[in-house]
């Protein structure tokens, strides 16, 4: 199984193009389910999960073609609509695909999820909101059976708390649906916006109507489409701590700051200098740098998918901070790998105590998840002599060459067997 080994202490000096977003790609590859035409994809990220989507768009009868920086998916001829286990359990968004199956065919077979092993992340609330579409489910032997019997219909849906795999499944959903759907509560993360971009360039008809509100007018097919998808934020944030943690010097390139405008405060106040341009982000780390409270929340607040790789950084902070997980439960899987590189962490809840001044210690360590396993690089960085990392696995489903990447801006990385 491969690892790899990370020789630290060394500042990051150089530029880093961020990749396209694995998180806005997987719900627009489903969405392309809704056609019965050639989509042409731009910027679609080189990582595990994205490959595994088009192997289930593919059991699903899509044809895919992959040329340099443009995925084909041609649904000319796409009849299935029986997502199997085998490929829906490494990836949560493989759940993604039953809005559109229903939507096109009014009946589908959907395993349920595998992924990250961060807490429940239920599927109750994708169904409950279905079920207002007029479908009705019955999940047997570790399945989602659905169908819609007299199609899908228009309807009002208020999610009863903010999920981002609700909100996309149910747009994709409704786009088919007789008449209009008014979904309220929605999450507004920038990959959903994009999801919405993406469906309107299909001739979708869906307009935000406030904040949190969508209203989608049902339309009955869709038109061939060429579509770019949005940068990674998660990644850029990720290589904005690594300048930030390393004492660095980083510009962070082919990037939106407005959009991850609440990462770029935090480091601000933590003490990195940041400027910006229209798609660049320069960050010079500083060797001061300040304790701070953080709590994650839904876009626009501080992403729970940062919240591993801050940690790193608040451990260097000249006093104790608390870091409080609002998101899921279950995502503190990293803390016990950081303590022994000699953080002093201690979780209680969902509220870690962050203990400051800490210099790591390199050490053999065990990835648990996507975001704890880059965590987990970002502290190996600083760490004087030879970390190695376990089950990067997690890493692959969503860093593109991560290690390639950190070795053109002066890390000292490498993968092995």
């Amino acid at each position: 199984m491969q690892k790899l080994e990370v020789f630290g202490a060394n500042k990051l000096k150089g530029q880093i193009k961020i990749s396209g977003s694995k998180n806005a790609s997987l719900p627009i590859l489903a969405a392309t389910l809704l056609s019965n035409k050639k989509t042409y994809l731009k910027n679609l990220p080189k990582v595990k999960d994205i490959q595994t989507m088009l192997s289930l768009l593919k059991s699903l009868g899509s044809k895919v073609k992959i040329k340099k920086n443009e995925t084909i998916i041609d649904n000319t001829k796409q009849r299935k609509k029986f997502a199997s286990y085998g490929l829906v359990k490494t990836m949560r968004a493989g759940i993604l695909v039953l809005g559109p199956l229903l939507a096109k065919f009014g009946s589908a077979k959907v395993s349920l999820p595998g992924g990250c092993a961060i807490g429940s992340r239920p599927v109750d609330l994708h169904l409950k909101a279905l079920s207002k579409l007029g479908v009705k489910y019955k999940i047997d032997q570790g399945y989602v059976i659905a169908n819609a019997p007299k199609g899908l219909k228009g309807s009002n849906i208020r999610f009863s708390r903010i999920s981002v795999g609700a909100t996309e499944n149910l747009i994709i959903a409704s786009s088919f649906a007789k008449g209009t759907t008014i979904l309220s509560n929605c999450a507004i993360e920038p990959e959903i916006k994009d999801l919405v971009n993406f469906l309107n360039k299909m001739g979708c008809q869906i307009k935000w109507k406030s904040k949190r509100t969508i209203k989608i007018i049902g339309v009955e097919e869709v038109k061939e489409t060429i579509y770019s998808v949005m940068f990674d934020r998660i990644e850029a944030g990720t290589y904005l701590v690594a300048a930030a943690v390393t004492e660095g010097n980083l510009k962070i390139k082919n990037v939106i700051p407005k959009v991850i405008r609440t990462e770029i405060n935090i480091l601000k106040k933590i003490g990195s200098k940041i400027n910006f341009k229209k798609e660049e982000i320069h960050i010079i780390g500083n060797k001061n740098i300040k304790s701070m409270n953080i709590k994650t929340a839904p876009y626009p607040g501080f992403s729970s998918d940062m919240q591993a790789q801050i940690m790193v950084l608040l451990c260097k902070a000249n006093k104790s901070s608390i870091v409080q997980e609002n998101i899921f439960e279950n995502r503190f899987m990293h803390v016990a790998e950081l303590n022994r590189m000699g953080a002093k962490i201690l979780t209680k809840g969902n509220k870690a105590i962050v203990k400051g001044n800490i210099n790591f210690a390199a050490a053999e360590l065990m990835a648990t998840d996507l975001r704890a396993s880059v965590s987990l690089i970002l502290a190996a960085l600083t760490a004087k002599g030879k970390s190695v990392i376990n089950r990067i696995y997690h890493l692959d489903r969503g860093y593109e060459e991560i290690e390639k990447k950190l070795r053109k801006v002066g890390a000292k990385i490498r993968r092995v067997n």
